[in-house]
């Protein structure tokens, strides 16, 4: 599989005397290789553009964090070999306790530059697994009581797995208190966090996405759903862990959404107010990409299973499993998502004063009769299952020996 960059003002060129899998630009180090990258949000700004933690694959990889004036004054890259080392170790605390998050640990402790990874809350799998040291007791929805476990503990990076502590202003305040961090502000991380202020950027700046209305009243909304007719998609407009969507396919269904999130509150405050959507038939995908705030690199794609039934039948959860890469996603849609939606997103969130720094992960329709890609919803984090489901297509990439069969777990983040 051919890996490009792109930035806001086009692709960016292959290094030339590189393998397909280094780029070199004006904003990147040469020997960047993107098969293991990943952005981070920044300090402060300086005279390196890119604030990237990067995960160079050569012989072993290293984590390399450059919005650590420590950690930067300690690089040695090499214009030969592309490879770029860091002589500092760092311990690695990620937020989180999800399979997403055990997929984390399990590439991050694999890497000769972690010292040792930590996890809080973690869960039992990764106690037992030995892939990090779980912080059960550590309050993550407290700033203030991760900015001192990190003090304390010399934690060199923050890696924030869920969207809720990212929402809430998590890594803000961490970068304020000098703590490189993996994951976007509160600001960018609206893009998840409320559906609305994504479709109105759609709207904006012209990414393809469904014809959509907003609605605080649940006898407004109804009556559109009577004019627009049935099947129809609710949503739910804050984070809901996945379950805040009903694909309704009958008038009653909408209905009974509409009455659950706006009258009843099931949702709390993320339900107070709903997006009514045209129904898209055709085939979800979800693609990834890594984002400095001008700059994204595509990842894999992959496709998880939302319905709690057998047959794809039932409400949607939070994933139910997942497979990557997504056989419906060619070469030639990926560069199509990243032309049409990904590039003018990030463009637009610039533009809107909120550069966004992280993974990007677009939730895709591609749509039966056109073929094309449609902006479904997007995310600020890596997906849970997604995460946990790619190490193979790193294997097979890099025409290594196949995974044995009892591998347990694999890890999108740091392997394709």
């Amino acid at each position: 599989m051919d890996f490009a960059a792109y930035s806001i003002r086009g692709p960016l060129k292959l290094a030339v005397g590189h393998d397909p899998y280094a780029l070199s630009n004006n904003h990147l180090c040469c020997g960047w290789r993107p098969p293991a990258s990943c952005a981070v949000s920044r300090v402060s700004s300086s005279n390196i553009p890119s604030n990237v933690v990067r995960h160079v694959v050569r012989d072993s990889p290293h984590l390399i964090a450059l919005n650590s004036e420590r950690l930067r004054s300690s690089l040695k890259a090499s214009v030969l070999d592309g490879s770029i080392v860091a002589e500092d170790k760092i311990t690695v605390l990620v937020i989180g306790g999800g399979g997403r998050e055990h997929a984390l640990c399990y590439a991050l402790n694999r890497l000769p530059s972690c010292v040792s990874v930590l996890c809080a809350p973690g869960n039992v799998g990764i106690a037992q697994s030995g892939d990090a040291t779980c912080v059960s007791d550590l309050d993550i929805s407290s700033s203030d009581a991760v900015i001192s476990f990190c003090h304390k503990r010399a934690v060199g990076m923050v890696v924030v797995g869920p969207d809720a502590p990212l929402v809430a202003c998590l890594a803000n305040d961490l970068v304020k208190a000098g703590i490189p961090t993996f994951g976007p502000s509160s600001e960018t991380a609206a893009l998840e966090g409320s559906k609305d202020f994504m479709k109105k950027l759609c709207d904006k700046y012209n990414i393809p996405t469904a014809k959509y209305r907003t609605f605080m009243d649940p006898v407004e909304a109804k009556q559109y759903v009577k004019d627009q007719g049935a099947p129809i998609v609710i949503k739910a407009d804050g984070l809901a862990a996945g379950k805040g969507v009903v694909v309704a396919m009958s008038l009653d269904e909408a209905f009974e959404a509409i009455d659950c999130m706006l009258v009843e509150g099931s949702f709390g405050s993320a339900g107070s107010q709903v997006i009514i959507e045209e129904y898209l038939e055709g085939e979800e995908a979800s693609f990834f990409a890594l984002v400095d705030g001008e700059n994204a690199l595509p990842l894999e794609s992959a496709q998880d299973h939302k319905r709690v039934g057998d047959g794809d039948v039932g409400p949607n959860t939070g994933g139910m499993g997942a497979d990557s890469p997504a056989p419906i996603v060619t070469e030639e849609l990926k560069r199509m998502v990243m032309e049409s939606i990904i590039i003018p997103t990030v463009k637009g969130m610039a533009a809107e004063g909120r550069r966004f720094v992280g993974v990007l992960y677009a939730g895709l329709m591609i749509e039966k009769k056109s073929g094309l890609p449609k902006l479904i919803e997007y995310n600020v984090r890596f997906g849970d299952p997604e995460c946990q489901f790619s190490r193979r297509s790193y294997e097979q990439i890099h025409g290594r020996a196949k995974l044995k069969e009892n591998a347990k777990f694999c890890s999108q983040s740091y392997d394709i």
